[in-house]
């Protein structure tokens, strides 16, 4: 009888040790000492009176699956690092490490190059190594052309600045947002099957997520919290960072973009689900007394949208 093999069975120890040494070469600073057992953070003594450590992990969900229909895997990786850092990013950490987690039915290097070179990008934007990660080849768990993408990372802040300040928040506060680039990494599901494969709109979903970090460590001294719009819509997001006695109440009278518009028409959305399923044209809510907004305004080098007040919670 000829003995087995690891090949034989479907997975490839070479393709993923090449995989592995093509990200370690990549020319980039946010690239750390990929190839050990674990990845490593330097933290300075001499910065930090009582540092907080804050983790995270998250995924781009069934965006992989518009990315599979188009062959375009470009910008899920930088989706899967602003799911991650934009979490670290609302709480007034800066992210430090970030790591992914790759799965898949046979390593593609077409298509996986394109996803790192995402993560390269994305961990550049929000200014953390790329640490380490994983890549896990399983043909008998997903089909030749499949993958799943998870990623986890670790940020740092000092405990008296860690946001939400949720004592401090009170009715009469302003909500202020940022803009989102679309639909981020949320919805998609809904989306899929609202939009009709001719659809132009139906690319647009492969907008990538867009990542707040370095206007969010900005925006932190100003700010009494802050809230990233993802699931659940901008009600539900900000609802978590405010006291059990306040809600948000928004006014949603700002420029919702066009592929939001194309979802609820093709899908025939009503107005309700889409404002708790979508971040509609907002990807992070912040709170703000009212006479600190020009301080924020010049802290922050982008337009910050006025979308909304805290008021008391009914009973």
């Amino acid at each position: 009888m000829k003995p087995n093999r690891y090949q034989d069975a479907g997975v490839s120890v070479e393709r993923g040790d090449e995989f592995a040494r093509s990200i370690a070469t990549r020319a980039s600073e946010a690239i750390g000492a990929i190839g050990g057992f674990a990845g490593g953070i330097e933290l300075d003594p001499t910065r930090w009176k009582r540092p907080v450590l804050l983790s995270t992990t998250d995924g781009v969900g069934t965006k992989l699956l518009v990315a599979k229909e188009f062959g375009d895997y470009s910008g899920v990786g930088i989706d899967l690092v602003a799911m991650c850092v934009n979490d670290l990013a609302v709480c007034g950490a800066q992210p430090m490490a970030f790591l992914d987690y790759i799965a898949c039915g046979r390593i593609d290097r077409g298509v996986l190059d394109r996803v790192i070179d995402g993560v390269v990008a994305g961990c550049e934007q929000a200014g953390c190594t790329l640490a380490g990660g994983e890549t896990a080849e399983m043909p008998d768990l997903y089909a030749v052309d499949d993958i799943d993408l998870a990623g986890f990372a670790v940020g740092i802040v000092e405990a008296d600045e860690r946001l939400p300040r949720s004592d401090s928040i009170c009715a009469g506060d302003l909500l202020v947002a940022l803009a989102s680039s679309g639909v981020h990494s949320n919805g998609l599901s809904l989306a899929r099957k609202a939009l009709d494969r001719d659809d132009p709109m139906r690319r647009r979903l492969l907008e990538p997520t867009r990542i707040y970090v370095r206007e969010l460590i900005a925006a932190a001294p100003h700010i009494k919290a802050a809230a990233h719009i993802t699931g659940g819509g901008p009600v539900s997001n900000v609802s978590r960072v405010l006291p059990a006695d306040l809600k948000p109440v928004f006014s949603w009278e700002w420029k919702v973009p066009e592929v939001f518009d194309a979802i609820a028409r093709g899908g025939s959305v009503a107005v309700g689900e889409m404002r708790a399923v979508f971040n509609m044209g907002i990807g992070v809510v912040m709170v703000i007394a009212r006479d600190r907004l020009a301080l924020l305004e010049r802290a922050v080098s982008e337009p910050i949208l006025v979308v909304g007040a805290v008021e008391p919670r009914d009973g």
